[in-house]
């Protein structure tokens, strides 16, 4: 039960919800470019990966100055897994969502991102 509720608190944010939808549309996506879309301050967004990444949803990975973060399409929690799976088929009608998948093509970190 411990991990089934770890994965439903994580999804109980709009904001990891949008992050969720954000991977399904590009994956490896880092900190800058979610912080653009959200319009939400860096520890905020860190905050939110990291509750994301303790309920197994997505997992992130070093890449030169950059930590990319993808969907865990390996999750070993059968409730990520699930979750995962159906939120694919969720909230593509919701206005919000269909904001963000028109901003996410053109975000490029090499113009936003500070080094």
């Amino acid at each position: 039960m411990k991990n089934f509720v770890k994965v439903m608190k994580a999804l109980s944010d709009p904001n990891r919800v949008k992050i969720i939808k954000m991977l399904q549309q590009k994956n490896n996506l880092c900190v800058c470019e979610m912080r653009a879309v959200l319009k939400l301050a860096q520890p905020t967004v860190s905050k939110h990966l990291k509750v994301l990444e303790d309920a197994e949803l997505i997992v992130g990975s070093k890449e030169k100055l950059w930590v990319n973060y993808r969907l865990n399409t390996t999750s070993p929690s059968p409730y990520g897994a699930a979750m995962l799976k159906q939120l694919h088929q969720w909230l593509t009608e919701d206005s919000e969502i269909q904001k963000i998948f028109k901003i996410l093509p053109a975000i490029d970190r090499n113009n936003i991102c500070k080094s």
